[in-house]
């Protein structure tokens, strides 16, 4: 996740990606959910992702689990997920009212309550708390259109990283008809500090109509007791729930205006090649046990000395010159090329117990930020598996200023010079 220019790059990416954010859900129902499907769900979150991704943007990483679809992975009926009207189709607009009753019609039987929806004419979506005869669950359906094929898309249809997403389950796979889904079972609270429950179930189609279905074990998504040890749809009845014809059709009610326009995928080798390089200026003695990043400039590793796992996190930023001007650099020192430099020792971002996090952060002359930060456990929601990040202030300093990350100010000015001479 980019550093944004007034706060924190290392804090929670998957917001996104899943709602780690305090608060009781009593204001507007479709605030809080559509927030949720922002991964930025900026996605984004960033997405940005992810949240975590998201979701912002999540890296991809291995799936979870069979994919749960039946008879080895086909859609029985590819035509009943698959909406493809003509151009000069006009497809009548669908009322909140509308999509509440189908949401009903689909769950079918059981007893509804605190129903709210919004129709096609701007960002669709069906809630409702749904009793079973086994406890109260919220369940929601949203829509939207997103642009096929791209990295927006493909985010929905992603497995979380695991190191900053937590779940107990995730499978993702294409069916017969073209069409990408992806069953997530998870957690409202990355950190478990609740036991609610977050299942989702993502569809998205070749012509990039994004179906959401998301449950909870509790009749709010925050600050609600739990009402049954699991939320009532298995990944069977999500499938079926998500992949119903009627959400189709009033994804293709959306004005045209209001669908989703995303911008082209960035380059695939940019999250490569920060997390390649960070493993390359690690000092000696680290074993990388796992690494990611994304396109936005963000990379992490989790190395191992022996002692225990560590967090290592990057990010590198250019065109942030600005910055020297804010409280964030108050103080800094500078360093000799005209680079500014600032150490933060603090306790990360999600409040657990015996973490320590150290942080060194950096501006060069032409404008690069490049930040790194390690911290005392493996993930930013796991408890410490050591009492200090694996890696010494000294040793983040010397990655920071690290060439690798961009040319320094006199390697910049020898550029030029050779450029003006040629």
């Amino acid at each position: 996740m980019p550093a944004q220019q007034h706060s924190d790059p290392f804090e929670d990416r998957v917001a996104t990606e899943l709602r780690d954010a305090g608060g009781q859900f009593d204001a507007d129902p479709h605030a809080l959910t559509t927030a949720g499907l922002a991964r930025g769900r900026r996605l984004r979150l960033r997405r940005r992702a992810a949240v975590v991704g998201g979701a912002a943007s999540l890296a991809l990483v291995g799936v979870g689990g069979a994919l749960l679809l039946p008879g080895g992975g086909t859609d029985p009926d590819p035509s009943s997920v698959a909406s493809k009207p003509s151009a000069s189709t006009t497809v009548p607009p669908v009322s909140g009212q509308e999509l509440i009753s189908t949401l009903k019609e689909q769950l079918g039987y059981g007893k509804f309550s605190q129903e709210t929806g919004r129709g096609t004419a701007d960002s669709p979506y069906a809630w409702l708390v749904w009793d079973d005869g086994d406890g109260g669950s919220v369940v929601s359906v949203n829509l939207e259109r997103v642009e096929p094929g791209s990295e927006n898309a493909r985010q929905w249809t992603e497995c979380p990283d695991k190191t900053f997403v937590p779940y107990d389950r995730c499978t993702t796979g294409r069916l017969d008809n073209g069409s990408v889904l992806k069953i997530l079972q998870g957690y409202e609270y990355p950190d478990k500090r609740e036991p609610t429950k977050m299942w989702t179930a993502d569809l998205v189609t070749p012509t990039g109509q994004h179906v959401s279905v998301t449950e909870w074990n509790a009749e709010a998504e925050k600050g609600s007791p739990v009402t049954r040890e699991e939320p009532p749809l298995d990944a069977a009845e999500l499938k079926k729930l998500v992949t119903a014809p009627a959400w189709l059709k009033a994804v293709d009610a959306i004005p045209r205006d209001k669908r989703t326009a995303t911008p082209a995928a960035p380059q695939e080798t940019a999250a490569t090649d920060i997390r390649k390089t960070l493993v390359d200026v690690l000092p000696d003695g680290l074993t990388p046990v796992s690494r990611g990043g994304d396109e936005s400039g963000w990379g992490y590793v989790v190395v191992d000395d022996g002692e225990g796992r560590s967090l290592v996190e990057i990010n590198v930023q250019p065109n942030m010159g600005d910055l020297l001007g804010e409280s964030l650099f108050e103080g800094a020192e500078e360093v000799g090329d005209g680079t500014v430099l600032v150490t933060r020792v603090d306790a990360g971002d999600k409040d657990v117990p015996g973490a320590v996090r150290w942080t060194v952060d950096t501006v060069r002359i032409n404008g690069l930020r490049v930040v790194v930060s390690a911290l005392n456990a493996g993930g930013p929601h796991d408890a410490p598996s050591r009492d200090k990040p694996a890696l010494t202030m000294e040793q983040l300093k010397k990655i920071a200023l690290s060439s690798a990350w961009g040319p320094s100010r006199e390697e910049s000015q020898t550029g030029q010079k050779n450029s003006d001479q040629g």
